[in-house]
């Protein structure tokens, strides 16, 4: 897939193309209904399949206070997207001067006259241009006027639409597996292992602590079992912690991750210090509580890696 880092990357002999428009955080099974439906339409069409998205989400840029925290970095974002069998990821960097853009004019400068579209794919409750002027509706008189195809994808899921905000609220819960049926594939979180309190290994269970400014939403404080996955993309079975540590009376939440079954050969040299991981949760196992002594802790801690160590077993990866 070709990711364009603004409208200057975009080549000048642009190919006919079928459009897609979203913030895509999550790329959830709904996101991927939209895409999947551009990616045939391209086909059908000799076309280039493209999204446009948009970093940072409008969200952060017209009310910075009360944005949600994004479920995804930037980086699997455009990996996930990648991975739908896209052509080209248009990434717009998105600014209150962008946003003054009428629903017309973003279409025509961006949509028609840049990305040469033949069609365009998008939700029925899609949104675009100045204070969100444009709709479904609107995009079809100018795809009229413009002389380009609007095929609307029905929104996915049973009860209630598959959302970003459903899975928000899910990993807000703990509950990671239900996040995990919305996004159709495990949560993730990505940064750089540093340095913690070192505690764990002094307790035996030496950890990966994550960096606090890595990317994804951290899932409620408890324990989970999932994957590390190391920068040479060795997946590694873990049980993870999420809080402050409360039995040592900590503050801030931290996310640490202890490898369970690691090779004996090299187990002192077994060092993530340093390196970009990702962390995957498969399953909550246990809320986040405070033990009386450091043997009931102990004691805790092996029954996490056991009941870790059974659930990975049955996961297929």
């Amino acid at each position: 897939m070709h990711y364009w880092k603004g409208l200057d990357s975009v080549p000048t002999d642009m190919a006919p193309a079928v459009v897609t428009i979203g913030n895509f955080d999550g790329v959830h099974l709904g996101h991927c209904e939209v895409l999947d439906s551009a990616v045939t339409q391209a086909k059908m069409r000799s076309a280039k399949s493209v999204a446009i998205t948009f970093d940072p989400h409008p969200a952060q840029v017209h009310r910075p206070d009360s944005a949600p925290e994004l479920i995804m970095g930037l980086e699997d974002r455009i990996d996930t997207l990648a991975s739908v069998g896209l052509d080209a990821t248009l990434m717009i960097n998105y600014t209150l001067e962008f946003a003054e853009q009428s629903a017309e004019e973003f279409v025509r400068s961006i949509i028609v006259e840049k990305l040469n579209a033949v069609a365009v794919v998008v939700g029925h409750d899609v949104r675009f241009g100045h204070g969100n002027s444009g709709d479904f509706d609107y995009m079809r008189e100018l795809g009229t006027k413009y002389g380009f195809d609007v095929i609307g994808v029905e929104d996915v899921g049973d009860k209630r639409r598959l959302s970003s905000t459903w899975v928000r609220e899910e990993l807000a819960a703990g509950n990671v597996e239900a996040a995990a049926a919305i996004l159709g594939r495990p949560h993730r979180m990505r940064g750089e292992v540093v340095h913690g309190a070192a505690r764990g290994r002094e307790l035996g269970f030496p950890t990966a602590n994550l960096a606090p400014e890595s990317a994804g939403i951290i899932p409620a404080d408890g324990v989970y079992a999932g994957w590390v996955i190391d920068e040479a993309e060795v997946r590694w079975p873990a049980a993870i912690s999420v809080g402050s540590n409360p039995t040592f009376e900590g503050v801030s939440r931290v996310v640490e991750a202890h490898v369970i079954d690691r090779p004996e050969e090299g187990y002192e040299e077994f060092d993530l210090y340093g390196q970009q991981i990702v962390v995957e949760f498969i399953s909550h196992l246990r809320p986040m509580v405070a033990y009386r002594g450091i043997e009931a802790l102990i004691e805790q801690m092996n029954d996490d890696v056991v009941q870790a160590r059974s659930v990975l077993a049955t996961e297929s990866h």
